[in-house]
């Protein structure tokens, strides 16, 4: 546990510099295009990379050392951040420069999710997976509750450079505290050598092998992208009619819902009923999406958020240990892999179309890019909580085969 933690604070750190330079790069694009499309753009080149390689990753993670892919993935996804702030002091960064840096940071951050997900398997029992799982959402929720606060006050007397800057230098201590927690700790490998793609064919058998885990990754890939387009619109459609300061304030209180329900599962885990808890979570996120975007003020907007993000973590709590349980512990690195190649595969859809769409929403209405945004909001938070009651009718194994200590 001690190096779990250690490692978890690498991650909260790297998260809260990812979440400056996310939030920075958002009001940047939105300044220089007024579109939500453009933004759209580079999330999707933030996030492409990442989900086509999770899976080629995976394999890695279960043929090469862990700590060692996750220290060179976070070290080295620095060169995208330090070629877009090497652009803006030249005078500015055009979008393409900007899709070349998240792209480039992106490719290389891609080894990190299942190398951190089977380190997570490597040092802690099954008994200790939800309550570490709440202390990984406080880690996701640090670049939506920490980030956008800080770095709305800071874009309100100075400007982005140093936002990249502090992300810059985040990676150091991240590679650090995982160098530490690979020290001491062996690397599981196997004794029999396979190919590459037999490895990969051995983690698409582990996931689809198992009817339940394959069924809940590919309703989930469909709430992903209804999920998605909150993600994507909801900075647009607010800065159409609020600052950027306000913007990170809004962001702040919202997603201190996710930190709320984060700390609770980590104190106090979730004991049972996980199939349930992730049906009915993922409902209330869909109803506070579908409020969200129902008028322009920052109280409706900030309570509705706070609801929304307060239901991620027992979805996503939930999710990671059904996942766990029912997938053979040698194969978690390719697995996870797969597992988030197929479920964010509704992110794409999300990030690739959601902006255009609004754009055109609003032309054809003849409205702001704001109200554009918060009419396809409002649409798929009502879808996200329809699919969702299809979660209860999967059938998959809620308890562990074994609690053996590793």
């Amino acid at each position: 546990m001690k190096k779990f933690l250690i490692l978890w604070a690498g991650e909260m750190i790297s998260s809260i510099g990812g979440g400056l330079t996310a939030f920075g790069l958002g009001v940047y694009v939105f300044r220089q295009t007024g579109s939500a499309g453009a933004m759209a753009i580079v999330n999707l080149l933030a996030f492409l990379p990442t989900l086509l390689l999770s899976a080629p990753a995976g394999v890695l993670a279960d043929r090469y050392d862990r700590r060692t892919m996750m220290m060179l993935g976070d070290g080295l996804s620095a060169i995208g951040i330090i070629y877009i702030l090497i652009c803006i002091l030249n005078g500015g960064a055009a979008l393409w420069q900007i899709c070349i840096g998240v792209f480039v940071s992106s490719v290389f951050s891609s080894l990190m999710e299942p190398a951190y997900k089977a380190t997570v398997t490597d040092l802690l029992t099954a008994e200790e997976y939800t309550k570490a799982n709440g202390l990984v959402g406080i880690v996701g929720s640090a670049r939506y509750l920490i980030s956008p606060l800080i770095a709305g006050l800071l874009l309100a007397v100075t400007d982005i450079k140093v936002l990249l800057i502090i992300d810059i230098s985040t990676f150091l201590v991240t590679v650090l505290a995982t160098g530490y927690v690979k020290k001491g700790l062996k690397s599981k490998k196997k004794e029999v050598a396979e190919s590459f793609f037999e490895s990969f064919k051995a983690g698409w058998k582990a996931v689809t092998g198992n009817k339940g885990v394959f069924r809940l990754i590919l309703i989930t890939s469909v709430l992903t992208c209804f999920m998605g387009v909150l993600q994507i619109l909801s900075e647009p459609m607010i800065l159409s009619f609020e600052s950027s300061k306000t913007l990170g304030i809004c962001e702040t209180i919202c997603a201190s819902g996710m930190l709320v329900s984060s700390l609770s599962i980590g104190i106090l885990g979730i004991k049972k009923h996980y199939k349930r808890t992730l049906m009915f979570a993922l409902i209330g996120a869909g109803i506070a999406m579908s409020l969200f975007g129902i008028k322009e003020n920052v109280v409706i907007i900030s309570i509705t958020g706070f609801m929304f993000f307060l239901m991620l973590p027992f979805a996503n709590t939930c999710l990671d240990y059904l996942a766990r349980i029912n997938i053979d512990e040698r194969m978690h690195g390719r697995a996870w892999g797969i597992i988030g190649l197929i479920s964010q595969l509704g992110y794409v859809i999300a990030y690739g179309f959601a902006g255009i769409i609004a754009d055109g929403v609003s032309k054809a209405a003849g409205i702001s890019v704001g109200r554009g945004s918060a009419i396809i909001i409002i649409v798929s938070g009502i879808l996200l909580a329809a699919t969702a009651v299809l979660v209860g009718f999967i059938s998959i194994r809620e308890t562990p085969v074994s609690s053996d200590n590793k």
